[in-house]
């Protein structure tokens, strides 16, 4: 039986034209003056009802603001909090897990290639640098070095000469 009598009441409130509908049936010819009587009596309490609730709720919410006052809440605080929970929980999620777990992997494996490549790459410099090119222009290019040291302090030392 009550199962039955859910089906009949529903959760939402009336909505579009279902408001549109109730407000404009005529009820009152189906009903008697105490019937009439009755509902008014019952309309004047609910309205009072929730006169009340409201007063009862903005005094709740008032005691709210002044606790998280004298706790030091404020928005910024609530907005960490917030932010590391749903951090948190972001983090305990399997989805989340099975991401990071991969990325880590692929992460490890990226950095043993690097590692392979600078090694391969430190070992072709230092086969070129033992190279006998590589020592031919090293030579040459010590000589060079050598020869433009010795051309500019003959040159400073005779211009030194001269004044």
């Amino acid at each position: 039986m009550e199962a039955q009598a859910q089906g009949l009441l529903e959760a939402e409130p009336l909505r579009g034209r279902d408001e549109d509908a109730v407000a404009s049936a005529d009820f009152s010819s189906m009903l008697s003056d105490e019937e009439r009587e009755e509902l008014k009596a019952e309309l004047v309490q609910l309205e009072d009802e929730i006169t009340t609730l409201r007063q009862v709720l903005s005094a709740k919410e008032r005691h709210l603001v002044e606790i998280k006052q004298k706790l030091g809440m404020n928005l910024m605080n609530e907005l960490k909090q917030n932010f590391s929970k749903s951090w948190h929980d972001m983090q305990t999620t399997t989805a989340y897990k099975k991401t990071h777990e991969t990325l880590s992997h692929a992460g490890q494996k990226a950095t043993a290639a690097f590692s392979n490549v600078g090694t391969a790459i430190s070992k072709k410099f230092g086969d070129m640098r033992n190279s006998p090119t590589f020592k031919s222009f090293e030579e040459r290019v010590e000589t060079t070095v050598t020869s433009l040291k010795v051309f500019f302090r003959r040159r400073s030392y005779e211009e030194a000469k001269e004044e």
